[in-house]
């Protein structure tokens, strides 16, 4: 086997489900697969989610290539579609829409074909990213109503900060956005949705008719000082490599680029094949926890392009050869993310190319 490879667990993907599924029992599930399935391989991730409600993509071509794939869930386009171009694909594929801006409804207006779409209505509680301004929501909404190429109207929003729960101050802000929200769109009777991951575990309140989780569907906590682990999630992508070579060096003697690490003792130093070319942040410090054989030990000088040093001193009897884990089983994402200056979102999504994804049933 070549490394580093990401080694995907789909029986974690599918308890991740579960516990969505345990956790907001009366809400359908929208599972998120966007960005490759947040760097897992997304066809694969939809197959092993097939019981979820409906998957989440932020692009037409993804819904497209999930379609050529086989896959007849519900597709939902979280960031809609641009142009008649996109709106005849989109019906073709039969993938629902989000719209959130004045210019996709003029095209949706405009639309000739038969097909009649499922559209969510993205309104703008606060986020400032996508969606309708407050005071513009009930025009869209009645521009929708009006719409012959529109055959069912659900209603949705994003939230900024779901994962401050425990943090008075700006828990304040989700629960202002879900008021506003819910005072807004209660007296159109749709169905809802407004949950991602963070809400999902820290807000029930906001679970509504749909909940939208991404990153706890691959095992990871997206709840500060929280591990995956706490709510019963499994790590789905574990990356892996191993050790190539052992140096013995002296006090004093710098290691890597620019010799940011020095030895303050005689030291043995393992190198592993994995590097910034693989995903691996160069950005990570110094202590950045890492498992050799099972046992935890750190990373020592700046990440190299193909490799990373790593102080095994601690670690006598670990040699080439010897299994490297980076994040996953036995070592969160969340464990890393600090070190990088980075969350395990980012993490698992640039994980390039190059690293083969190895599936496990």
């Amino acid at each position: 086997m070549s490394f580093p490879v990401a080694t995907i667990d789909a029986s974690a993907l599918r308890n991740n489900l579960a516990v969505v599924r345990r956790m907001a029992p009366r809400s359908r599930v929208i599972a998120v697969v966007k960005a490759n399935g947040y760097g897992h391989g997304m066809i694969r991730v939809a197959r092993a989610l097939a019981d979820a409600d409906g998957l989440g993509v932020a692009r037409l071509a993804d819904g497209v290539a999930l379609r050529e794939a086989g896959v007849t869930q519900r597709i939902l386009l979280l960031e809609g579609v641009f142009g008649p171009e996109q709106f005849a694909l989109a019906a073709k594929e039969q993938c629902e829409i989000v719209v959130h801006s004045p210019e996709q409804l003029d095209v949706l207006e405009q639309f000739s074909g038969s097909h009649r779409f499922v559209v969510w209505l993205k309104l703008n509680s606060g986020m400032n990213r996508l969606g309708f301004r407050v005071e513009d929501f009930a025009a869209a909404h009645a521009r929708l109503q009006r719409c012959s190429s529109v055959s069912l109207i659900r209603v949705m929003t994003h939230f900024s900060s779901s994962e401050e729960r425990g943090d008075a101050g700006r828990a304040d802000v989700t629960a202002a956005q879900l008021k506003l929200f819910n005072d807004l769109v209660a007296p159109f009777g749709h169905e809802r949705s407004a949950a991602n991951s963070a809400a999902v575990i820290a807000w029930p309140e906001a679970h509504q008719d749909w909940v939208r989780p991404g990153l706890m569907l691959y095992g990871m906590s997206p709840m500060p000082n929280k591990t995956a682990a706490d709510f019963g999630l499994r790590p789905a992508m574990t990356l892996s490599t191993q050790l190539i070579a052992v140096q013995n060096i002296g006090v004093g003697e710098p290691v890597g680029y620019n010799g940011i690490w020095r030895a303050t003792r005689p030291s043995r130093i393992g190198i592993a094949a994995i590097g910034y070319g693989d995903g691996f942040p160069r950005s990570t410090r110094n202590g950045a926890p890492v498992l050799v054989a099972g046992q935890e030990a750190s990373i020592a000088g700046r990440v190299s392009m193909d490799m990373i040093a790593i102080d095994i001193t601690d670690l006598p009897h670990a040699k080439a050869g010897d299994e490297v884990v980076v994040w996953g089983a036995g070592l969160p994402a969340e464990r890393l993310a600090p070190y990088a200056d980075t969350t395990c979102y980012e993490l698992v999504c640039r994980v390039t190319s190059r690293v083969p994804l190895v599936w496990r049933e």
